[in-house]
């Protein structure tokens, strides 16, 4: 399923969205901690945003397996070794960030409500976290778009 797509490595095409997503979910789950004023503009493209990262963040892993079984036969280079342990640990950062920033977004809209169910303490709490993980995830996407860039085009 991840192997192809038209006859090319279906991973040059899915790596795309996952390059523009998931630092986008970083950028967006920090701009709606750090921005209440924001926050209402900010809901929806949030929420979307982080289920779309999450599925080219997973995409992009298994399509990038996928490759390095057709080209490596499971004796990849070191760049590659690199480049995929990386992956490993973008993806769940990436599943963590979105299940906070969705928790954020819930919380936040439950203290608007009329009946205010969302604490100022747990917002403050899962704000903090959210914008922890966004560091995180934005430093491993940087890291292993890097290099994965570096092991195609370095030489």
């Amino acid at each position: 399923m991840f192997d192809q797509v038209f006859g090319l490595p279906a991973h040059a095409l899915i790596v795309h969205a996952a390059v523009i997503f998931v630092p986008l979910l970083a950028v967006l789950s920090i701009a709606y901690a750090a921005l209440p004023r924001l926050r209402h503009k900010l809901d929806w493209a949030l929420v979307a945003t982080a289920v779309v990262a999450l599925g080219a963040a997973f995409a992009a892993k298994e399509s990038g397996e996928a490759l390095e079984q057709r080209m490596f036969q499971g004796h990849p280079s070191d760049a590659i070794e690199v480049h995929s342990g990386l992956a490993e640990i973008l993806v769940p950062v990436t599943a963590a960030l979105t299940v906070v920033s969705l928790l954020m977004v819930w919380l936040t809209r439950a203290r608007r409500a009329p009946e205010g169910a969302g604490s100022r303490a747990g917002v403050l709490v899962v704000s903090a976290a959210a914008v922890i993980l966004a560091v995180v995830v934005g430093y491993y996407a940087v890291r292993t778009g890097h290099t994965g860039a570096t092991a195609v085009w370095g030489g």
